[in-house]
């Protein structure tokens, strides 16, 4: 082979190496490799090459020109001079003959998706995102945002509103409407509807806190961003300001807490709320569940707070300055606050409200909520009442609560109970007339203020009682009672639940049945229809008024208890009347002719007479002694009072009752309903009601001091054994009343409970139904029926023939006659029976605990007025089970039927 055909000489280390070796830049100075064509010989690449700055450049330099590792000593023209590309690169693009290498280093490199950093720049410029880059990410993250919220709002849930946004209490009104007492409940609140609310009070609200709250979404968004930014930086905290998102956080979140997990959670279900709930239901919601101040939740509280009003009735004026307060009621009351903070006095507070006042009414204006000349009217700042201290149902208050209260819960029919009544929202609307309860009050404090004088005669006059009810006879509804001093000291309600026995006082209900049932014929069995029994006339009948008249069965046999026993019935003073009719009988409150006539009745046709009437059978006694006719029951004097009602209604029973109507948040859950029952024929109730008159009308009537000048008034005083208790009860066709007064020790730390006697007390030898009850009647009925007009009562109907009994024989007299033997007008001044001829309480008997027990047989009540009834002819101390005459069978249900205690 020629010289000059022969090979180069090839580099030591040929192969892979070799090319790897000839890629490398020389040792001392690194220098890419030639981007054209180069020759074999090294001489002619050096002016080709030029340095790099790193192995990094020269490592793009390589890529850039091709010259993978493998193989490039195979290219084409890789002569002496020919380096091998980068580590990806293909063989460079040699010398020789043959052309460019193999490798994949000749073509350009391909874009990412994410082009960061930047291929195509160098240095600092590689770092720096392009235009592209950053909008790509910007609309990126608000896209993702967005979905973020599209998840969250899809899935957030609107919650139910908190238990404490829905606490309310019990709103107890008068007879006229007007708000009487507020308890019941744990927070001072009544949720009303929207319809109640006036359209000034949320306008006034809108104009103050959120003019867009009409078409608004819900939020403000600016808001939110600036009360996070300012969380954020710990500055002050700020709230949401749209009307939704304050409803949001009152009612839906049970969270006050100023955090950003709150601040966002309130957001999204702002937003929820303001997309599923109508504007009237948000705003009803706000309303009712915003703080007012002065312990005021909601619009309907804050009304009765500051103006002593329901909030349907609040005028604009009165509208702005409620609004006002929603913005901090510590410092925009004009009370003043200054136990919260020394800078919320009454001046300062005042200057603040009135500024804020008008400028809530000015901007009403220019939102066009309010006409300009209806806001010309409102000049002065509409002030409100003073701070009412929470008397807790002080005085007569806290009775009439208690009594409507178990009137509604004892006669509703929809389930509600007391645990539902303490969840509170109820308005209770009741029969309470508050200027006769004030009246009725005002009476007894003027009988007691002068006669009873506990520091002056203790042994006398301590725990000296007195109970009242009145009722309305053409509707049964209670106008007034009298429970006691006051509710907060004294917790037993007078008028109700007491156990202090009515004495003569029950003798119209024996009368009634003489001339309903009739008195038995003595000669046919004891089980007599009505055809073998005799009506009574009250004028014509005659019965002997004797005193210690031995009490007979209806068959003329002597009456005995279980020991044989006989009964002695006594007179008031010890009075005899021989024979008298039984309308006289009633005017001198003789005892001997209503116990025969009882027993010549039946004790259980009585008994019927006295529930037929309006009595609670629970109140009676259970025993059928002879002195059941004169009162050893103990009903209460509301009870008392619907009794006679009845018969002051001409027969027509209805139940005394304390609440019309009970509304729930806008809806009736209860109304009363009238169940008017014909107790008794018109004939009988117009006899005994013309009967009682002459109680009052006749001038040795124990009546006489209840007269009411130009007004018929029918009653009945009522004296007990022992002098323990006295009564008047009376009516007009208007009004029925009971009085009842005794002397009991029931404070809750007395180890015992009985009743005490009255003699001596009041500076009196002895307490009748005639003396103090009636006159604190007669001062109640004059003030109370001052303004209406006088009713006559229906004219007696004929009635009943003539009866003689308790050993009567002559013809009986003529009304006007007199009786045999005429009582001093005034009462006696001893007690007919002494406390050693009166039967005494079993050992065993606890009036505390068993209010079923009493005295026993032989103390009945009666007298003039029901004095001390009369004694057994032998042993009176000892009487067998069974034959209870004193106390027996007290356990006043009330008027509701509530077992006592």
């Amino acid at each position: 082979m020629s010289e000059h055909r022969r090979k180069p000489p090839q580099q030591p280390g040929g192969g892979r190496a070799g090319a790897r070796r000839a890629a490398q830049p020389p040792a001392g100075r690194r220098a890419a490799p030639s981007r054209g064509t180069t020759s074999g010989s090294p001489s002619a690449s050096y002016g080709e090459e030029r340095p790099y700055s790193g192995r990094a450049e020269a490592r793009r330099a390589a890529q850039r020109s091709g010259g993978g590792r493998r193989r490039a000593e195979e290219g084409a023209g890789a002569g002496h001079g020919g380096r091998g590309g980068g580590r990806r690169g293909g063989g460079g693009g040699g010398g020789g003959h043959d052309g460019p290498g193999r490798g994949r280093g000749g073509r350009p490199s391909k874009k990412r998706i994410i082009d960061y950093p930047r291929h195509n720049k160098y240095g600092w410029r590689r770092w720096v995102p392009s235009w592209k880059l950053v909008t790509g990410l910007c609309l990126g993250f608000v896209g993702s945002l967005m979905a973020a919220a599209t998840i969250a709002y899809a899935m957030v849930q609107v919650p139910d509103q908190d238990k404490a946004a829905k606490a309310q209490n019990n709103v107890y009104y008068w007879a006229d409407d007007t708000p009487m007492a507020a308890t019941g409940g744990e927070i001072n609140r009544q949720i009303i509807p929207i319809s109640q609310i006036p359209e000034n009070m949320q306008n006034a609200v809108i104009s103050a806190e959120n003019k867009t709250f009409k078409s608004d979404s819900g939020i403000d968004p600016m808001g939110i961003t600036r009360a996070l930014v300012n969380m954020a930086k710990g500055g002050q905290t700020q709230g949401g300001s749209t009307i939704t998102q304050q409803y949001v956080k009152n009612a839906r979140l049970g969270d006050q807490s100023q955090t950003l997990s709150r601040k966002f959670k309130e957001l999204f279900i702002s937003i929820k709320v303001g997309t599923e709930l109508g504007k009237p239901e948000i705003m009803e919601g706000y309303l009712n569940t915003s703080y007012y101040g002065r312990g005021a939740y909601g619009i309907q509280a804050a009304a009765r707070t500051y103006y002593g009003k329901d909030a349907s009735n609040l005028n604009a004026g009165e509208c702005a300055f409620l609004a006002s307060l929603l913005k901090g009621a510590t410092y925009y009351d004009p009370a003043g606050a200054v136990d919260i903070d020394a800078a919320a006095t009454p001046q300062a507070n005042t200057v603040r409200a009135t500024k804020r006042w008008n400028w809530i009414l000015d901007e009403m204006v220019k939102d066009g909520h309010l006409p300009a000349a209806e806001r010309a009217t409102f000049k002065q700042l509409p002030m409100p009442v003073a701070i009412k201290k929470d008397a807790q149902l002080s005085g007569q208050v806290g009775y009439l609560v208690d009594l409507a209260k178990s009137n509604f819960l004892n006669n509703n029919d929809q389930g509600i109970d007391s645990d539902d009544l303490a969840k509170g929202g109820y308005e209770i609307h009741t029969t309470f007339e508050k200027d006769k309860v004030d009246k009725l009050k005002a009476a007894v404090k003027k009988v007691q203020d002068a006669n009873i004088k506990p520091k002056k005669r203790p042994d006398t006059d301590t725990f000296v009682q007195f109970g009242g009810a009145s009722v309305n006879p053409k509707t049964g509804a209670i106008a007034a009672v009298y429970g006691g001093d006051d509710a907060t000291k004294h917790f037993t309600n007078n008028a109700n639940e007491t156990g202090a026995q009515v004495g003569s006082t029950f003798k119209p209900f024996v009368l009634a049945a003489a001339m309903e049932t009739g008195v038995r014929d003595p000669l046919k069995p004891e089980e007599q229809g009505l055809d073998d029994r005799k009506i009574v006339d009250p004028d014509k009948s005659v019965y002997n008024g004797k005193n210690k008249l031995k009490i007979k069965k209806y068959d003329g046999s002597i009456w005995t208890n279980e020991k044989g026993e006989e009964w002695l019935q006594t007179n008031d003073g010890g009075e005899s009347y021989k024979n008298i009719t039984l309308r006289e009988a009633m005017v001198h409150s003789a005892n001997s002719p209503f116990v025969q006539l009882g027993m010549d009745i039946g004790i259980p046709e009585v008994r019927k007479s006295a529930v037929k009437a309006g009595l609670l059978e629970s109140s009676l006694s259970k025993s059928n002694v002879p002195s059941f006719s004169i009162g050893i029951s103990s009903p209460s004097a509301i009870r008392m009072a619907g009794a006679y009602a009845t018969f002051a209604a001409n027969g027509k029973q209805r139940d005394p009752f304390s609440v019309k109507k009970v509304e729930h948040e806008g809806r009736t859950v209860y109304e009363h309903e009238d169940r008017t029952k014909q107790a008794f024929t018109t004939a009988v109730a117009s006899n005994v009601t013309d009967v009682l008159r002459s109680v009052v009308d006749e001038p040795e009537g124990t009546g006489k001091n209840a007269r009411l000048p130009g007004r018929q008034v029918a009653g009945k005083t009522g004296t007990t054994d022992g002098n323990k208790s006295a009564w008047f009860v009376g009516y007009t066709p208007q009004l029925s009343t009971a009085i009842d007064m005794y002397r009991l020790d029931d404070n809750e730390k007395s180890k015992k409970r009985e009743f005490l006697e009255m003699y001596g007390t009041g500076a009196q030898d002895k307490i009748h139904g005639a003396s103090f009850p009636s006159e604190i009647w007669q001062t109640y009925m004059k003030d109370a029926l001052k303004n209406t007009n006088p009713e006559p009562f229906p004219e007696p109907e004929p009635i009943g023939e003539a009866v003689w009994g308790g050993g009567a024989s002559s013809p009986a007299p003529t009304p006007s006659s007199t009786p045999s033997s005429t009582p001093s007008s005034t009462p006696s001044a001893t007690p007919s029976g002494t406390p050693s001829t009166s039967p005494s309480p079993s050992q065993s008997c606890n009036p505390w605990q068993d209010w079923t027990c009493g005295t026993p047989g032989g103390g009945g009540n009666g007298g003039a007025d029901g004095a001390p009834s009369g004694t057994p002819s032998t042993s009176p101390t000892a009487t067998p089970p069974g034959t209870n005459g004193g106390n027996g069978g007290n356990g006043n249900g009330g008027i509701f039927g509530r077992p006592a205690g």
